[in-house]
């Protein structure tokens, strides 16, 4: 008969900035490298066991060991040991709904101008990958206010931001509904910073994002196709409520190094979206006059729009399910540093 080990007083990952430094520790997640660049991400446990075609160990021998750690398997075979950044934790986290891609949220927080002590609104909260980088720039005086309509989603993005900050965020508010019936509930006229909008239909709210935003307040929104990009273009300038919008989309490619042989990689990340920005005028201003507007009549009826209408996939309920549940072991996982007994995911999932 076997029992299981008892994980030692105090050996939980601490809350806040403190999870991130220091030994190694059971309930928190690790990312692999192998020699070829491979990754994977596994969450340490006390009885865990890691396996893969480059050697396997138990947990344990990480456990405690300092943070860019290289192991060496019984195959002879090396694997790197690092504590993931948010970039690499948003790409591999359970997710239902798609997330934001690191390039744009990083553009999302730089060309929005998220800073610390804002009030910002998210709509569209997904996953929570966009959160936790608002949240970041924000810190823990400012505050953020997300807007979801689907209850399944967001206690998934709950489950996500949660595990990433060692516990509930004091800056960050989740509410399930829908933004125009939320924002003008939960924010008085002039008192929001930011307003960021992933959405299908991100122009169907702009009254309440105008009512809501400071002068001088900015608001962006996330859109993937240009049919998207120009009704929410024109419909903001329909309001006279704005200034003249930006639009532009980001481009990654990464970069083959080795030796002599230094050239760009044959795969980079390339469209994933467009990111619209525009500028609150104060009360009773109206924007300068454009010297060119479109012809009238250049836009199909109005009419409800759906995902497939602009290529979206929509997410299975079966998979929604399955992510709620993973992210509810995980949490379990990190709770207790153990994975046995517990119906705990497997201790490895690819990706980076």
């Amino acid at each position: 008969m076997t029992t299981e080990p008892t994980p030692p007083a105090g050996d939980a990952p601490p809350p806040g900035p403190a999870r991130r430094r220091g030994p190694l520790r059971a309930g928190e997640r690790v990312q692999l490298t192998d020699a070829k660049g491979r990754q994977y991400t596994v969450v340490l446990t006390h009885d865990g066991y890691f396996q893969s075609q480059r050697g396997s160990f138990h947990h344990r021998e990480l456990i405690g060991a300092e943070d860019g750690t290289v192991l060496t398997t019984a195959t002879g075979h090396q694997l790197l040991a690092l504590r993931p950044l948010l970039s690499d934790y948003v790409l591999s986290m359970p997710r239902g709904a798609a997330v934001i891609y690191p390039k744009d949220a990083a553009q999302v927080v730089q060309m929005g101008d998220i800073y610390p002590g804002a009030r910002v609104v998210e709509a569209g909260v997904g996953s929570g990958g966009l959160a936790m980088s608002l949240l970041s720039a924000i810190g823990e005086r400012g505050h953020l206010l997300s807007v979801e309509r689907r209850a399944d989603f967001a206690e998934i993005a709950v489950a996500n931001v949660e595990s990433w900050f060692g516990g509930p965020h004091p800056a960050w508010e989740v509410v399930v509904g829908d933004l125009a019936e939320v924002l003008p509930a939960r924010a008085g006229p002039a008192t929001v910073d930011r307003v960021v909008l992933d959405m299908l239909a991100p122009w169907e709210n702009l009254a309440a994002v105008a009512e809501a935003l400071v002068p001088g307040g900015l608001v962006l929104a996330y859109v993937a196709t240009t049919t998207q990009l120009s009704r929410f273009v024109e419909d903001l300038r329909g309001t006279e409520q704005f200034a003249e919008p930006r639009a532009w989309e980001s481009m990654v490619r990464t970069w083959h190094l080795e030796g002599l042989a230094v050239r760009p990689d044959h795969r980079m990340i390339g469209h994933t979206g467009f990111l619209v920005t525009a500028r609150r005028l104060a009360p009773g201003m109206t924007p300068p006059q454009r010297t060119r507007r479109p012809a009238k009549g250049a836009y199909a009826p109005d009419g409800d729009w759906a995902p497939e209408d602009v290529g979206e996939r929509t997410v299975a309920d079966k998979k929604v399910r399955r992510v709620r549940r993973d992210v509810a072991r995980r949490a379990a996982m990190e709770a207790t540093g153990l994975a046995s007994g517990s119906g705990a995911p497997p201790a490895a999932d690819d990706g980076g």
